[in-house]
């Protein structure tokens, strides 16, 4: 069985979108330039989105996943005072879940 590594990435802002194209592996970009940014995907990693504003990366080695995600995000990082930009999306568990448990 091998490990999966995952990483959500959120687009947030009016008109950015995403868009995969899995036969080319390329990652469109469309974040408010007059042209879209294209992010060539390496072998080792598969990427697909959910939405037109959430992607997803997998793979099989946790680095390359993570070193694909920060280079995803760099290309518009998070706007503390907006909340625009591209952002890690976290998957939290429900507290109560885990007290009860204990």
């Amino acid at each position: 069985m091998e490990d999966k590594f995952f990483r959500f990435l959120k687009i947030v802002g009016v008109g950015f979108k995403a868009r995969a194209e899995s036969e080319v592996r390329l990652l469109y970009l469309k974040l408010g330039c007059s042209h879209e940014v294209e992010l060539v995907v390496s072998p080792v990693i598969r990427v697909f989105c959910l939405k037109n504003n959430v992607v997803c990366c997998i793979g099989i080695d946790k680095d390359m996943v993570h070193q694909f995600a920060a280079a995803v995000r760099s290309c518009k990082p998070p706007e503390v005072n907006q909340g625009k930009g591209i952002m890690y999306k976290i998957c939290l568990n429900d507290q109560k879940d885990i007290q009860d448990i204990h």
